[in-house]
């Protein structure tokens, strides 16, 4: 059987992935605009790792009043089952599925996210928040092409929401210290291996350093 070479260099190139330099934020699109993932109260309050909420929180917080500073959109992005839970996903799957939390605080966004008259808010029923929502047709109608993602949780919702943005076309960028997770083991994982090739990964401080430099 003859070997396909395309193939193994695109195997090769994915297990290379992690242990080059990732590629630093040091410019952003004009048309960017920043998207919150899950950071309520509902979600907030779990055992976050490696990064604190209050620190998810406050780093999102930042960018927020960057992005309305600049006039970026700002999408800030909770989720929730509705009043019986009936909006929650139940699959068949090998690790069982919580029940959904229904108390009234649980989609409640932190208030220090301060939304915004402008803000868009956006509410989804499942890890990822492209299915079911608006999310794509508000961006496309505002002409953006790059999406900046933060919150909870980073293999979860931020990597099913990047993944869906890669698919639609957006460029994508992660600020890796405005997300957490619930084990070091899955952040590093998915800011390591899957996210880089989908997005660019930095820091908060890096992502408003290039949002200064993007404003006219």
């Amino acid at each position: 059987m003859r070997t396909n070479n395309v193939f193994v260099a695109h195997i090769t190139h994915i297990a290379y992935i992690g242990r080059k330099p990732l590629m630093p934020v040091v410019e952003l699109s004009p048309k960017a605009a920043l998207v919150v993932l899950d950071v309520q109260q509902g979600i907030l309050g779990l055992p976050l790792q490696p990064h604190p909420a209050a620190q998810v929180v406050d780093n999102s917080a930042r960018l927020a009043h960057a992005f309305r500073a600049a006039g970026l959109p700002v999408v800030l992005v909770n989720v929730a089952h509705g009043p019986d839970g009936g909006a929650a996903l139940q699959p068949r799957a090998d690790v069982p599925h919580n029940p959904p939390a229904l108390h009234p605080e649980f989609s409640q966004l932190s208030p220090e996210l301060a939304a915004h008259p402008n803000d868009l808010l956006i509410t989804k029923r499942q890890w990822g928040a492209f299915t079911g929502t608006e999310l794509d047709i508000q961006m496309r109608r505002r002409g953006i092409d790059e999406l900046v993602l933060t919150g909870v949780a980073t293999n979860l919702a931020v990597e099913s929401t990047a993944r869906f943005a890669y698919e639609h076309g957006y460029h994508v960028i992660v600020a890796e210290d405005a997300t957490s997770t619930f084990s070091a083991e899955h952040q590093e994982f998915a800011t390591k291996k899957i996210l880089p090739m989908i997005a660019r990964v930095d820091t908060t401080d890096a992502v408003l350093t290039a949002l200064k430099a993007a404003r006219p």
